[in-house]
């Protein structure tokens, strides 16, 4: 009887190594890169030059193509939840008069979902809640070294404490990015908008409630805003040279210049403490950048297509560019091409965005009567309907991510880091 062979057992394949991400930078962008990579399967470090990731700022306004990248990182659901504007809202003149009037319920139908003001720390918070312990390095400055080459070298980045070897390296280091100048060091840069402007945040109850509005006048504008919590969130804009500042406080400056607007605006700029009056000039790259990556090194958020805030698409873009991005990465294997992917399909996006903000900035900007005139009348005939202010995000708000959320796959993830941890 004829005894058959064993079958032969092939020895299992050996594990690839986690592939290692660092992010410069611990903004919105460069938190929700980091999120969206390690729930893909990367080891992710967040270098950040502060000694703390507390937000800078004030307020962000969240659209609805903003919460479903965050549906990506398992957050969106709970930013919908901080939704406060409820009923009307709209555009108006100092004198008062609407120009434009719309409602949330538009807005949410329109797009899918609804406008969300929230504080920019309440959401750092929760993303950088999704990164493990130790992920996220505060007091860390760091610089592009080396961009590495895909397929080959790793990329290089130093800090105070050494080098750093990375399968990849995610500039999200800001508007002056050093990343942003490692890579492409002949591009100008970004440019004066002229426009400067300011932020403040309210204590509850300083104001008497009020729809939602942005208010143009001659050569600058204001906008008012609930938070969930009660707090009221304002911004403005003005044309103004680059650097110029108020010798008596911003404060002072916001009541030259809109304290005989319409209510809630002179209550407001009156509740605000002086010293937590925010103002920046706005700088955006109006000049595109070749390409949003370079070796193994890319860029993200305003590192990579700094924008004016009129359309409120800084921050949303920058979270559209995390989750895209590690679409495109879901692992180190073809990072040449995953990289050339996300270039093609943000560079064409965001430049887009970019000049239709320069565009509105420069009606921002105008200051003769007769220019203003013009404007406000052409405003108002478009406002009918669903309203100019919603027509504007036409294109923009209703971007879906290219993924399905992979956050459950990231709980069960969490859990079994937990039990092996036990």
């Amino acid at each position: 009887m004829a005894i058959s062979p064993k079958p032969r057992t092939q020895p299992p394949a050996p594990a690839r190594p986690q592939p290692h991400a660092v992010v410069v930078g611990s903004g919105i962008g460069g938190l929700t890169a980091a999120v969206a990579l390690h729930q893909n399967g990367w080891r992710v470090t967040v270098l950040e030059r502060a000694q703390s990731i507390e937000a800078v700022g004030a307020g962000i306004a969240l659209a609805p193509n903003g919460h479903h990248a965050l549906d990506v990182v398992g957050i969106g659901e709970e930013i919908r939840a901080l939704a406060a504007w409820q009923g009307d809202g709209g555009m108006r003149t100092p004198a008062g008069r609407w120009l434009s009037r719309t409602n949330s319920s538009a807005a949410a139908e329109r797009f899918g979902g609804p406008l969300v003001l929230v504080h920019r720390a309440t959401l750092v918070e929760r993303l950088a809640a999704r990164l493990p312990g130790g992920a996220v390095r505060t007091g860390s400055a760091a610089t592009s070294a080396d961009p590495g080459v895909a397929g080959g070298r790793p990329a290089v980045v130093t800090t105070p404490d050494g080098s750093i070897e990375a399968d990849l390296v995610v500039g999200a280091d800001g508007i002056n990015s050093a990343t942003r100048r490692a890579l492409f060091p002949d591009h100008p840069g970004p440019a004066y908008s002229g426009l400067t402007t300011w932020r403040v945040v309210v204590p509850a109850g300083a104001v008497p409630s009020f729809a939602p509005h942005e208010t143009w006048g001659r050569g600058a504008l204001w906008g008012s805003q609930p938070l969930k919590d009660g707090r009221v969130y304002a911004y403005a804009a003005a044309a103004a040279p680059a650097g110029e500042r108020a010798p008596d406080g911003e404060k002072a400056e916001l009541l030259r210049r809109f304290g005989d607007w319409h209510s809630p605006v002179p209550r407001i700029i009156e509740a605000a403490d002086p010293a937590e009056v925010l103002r920046h000039d706005v700088h955006h790259l109006i000049d595109p950048l070749p390409a949003f990556h370079r070796g193994r090194t890319v860029l993200l958020g305003d590192a990579a297509h700094a924008m004016c805030p009129t359309l409120g698409q800084g921050g949303n873009q920058a979270i559209e560019d995390g989750v895209v991005l590690a679409h495109h990465l879901p692992d180190a294997t073809d990072l040449g091409s995953g990289l050339a992917a996300y270039s093609a399909d943000r560079l064409p996006r965001t430049t887009g965005i970019v000049r239709k903000s320069a565009t509105i900035a420069r009606l921002v900007s105008l200051r003769s009567a007769p220019g203003v005139a013009v404007r406000d009348t052409a405003m108002r005939l478009a406002g009918f309907g669903p309203g100019l202010a919603l027509r504007t995000f036409d294109g923009i708000a209703e971007w879906l991510p290219p993924q399905r959320t992979y956050a459950a796959g990231a709980r069960d993830r969490q859990v079994r880091d937990h039990q092996a941890q036990r």
